[in-house]
């Protein structure tokens, strides 16, 4: 069963992985950024990725607990020094970026790549 989880930011970022169970369910992190909106972003790859994410995780089996991050407006996470490109936890060189939590990362259109994200998910 997937859990999803949608958090905004760096510091909710912070406080969610801060309180992961390293004995728990593999916990992904799926980074993109929204207009203010909430809904619609300004990333053409995310409008594209997001979709087929959300669809292949409708086959996952296994329990796991998958986490949306708003990385912030187009010009806060466009800044070379975005706390989300400069942190190690994150490390986000482009979006979107799929995580597994101290794991391998699908990146822009690896993300629409269902066989990538079946693999992804199911390791």
């Amino acid at each position: 069963m997937v859990t999803n989880v949608s958090i905004k930011g760096f510091d909710e970022f912070v406080e969610f992985t801060n309180r992961i169970d390293p004995n728990g369910p593999p916990v992904l992190f799926y980074f993109d950024s929204k207009l203010p909106d909430g809904v619609t972003s300004w990333c053409p790859d995310c409008v594209v990725a997001e979709p087929v994410v959300r669809a292949c995780l409708n086959d996952v089996k296994k329990d796991l607990i998958f986490v949306h991050v708003d990385c912030g407006p187009r010009d806060f996470y466009r800044d070379p020094q975005c706390v989300f490109r400069t942190d190690g936890r994150s490390k986000i060189r482009r979006i979107p970026t799929l995580l597994r939590w101290k794991g391998p990362r699908l990146e822009e259109a690896e993300c629409i790549d269902r066989d990538k994200l079946a693999k992804l998910f199911e390791s």
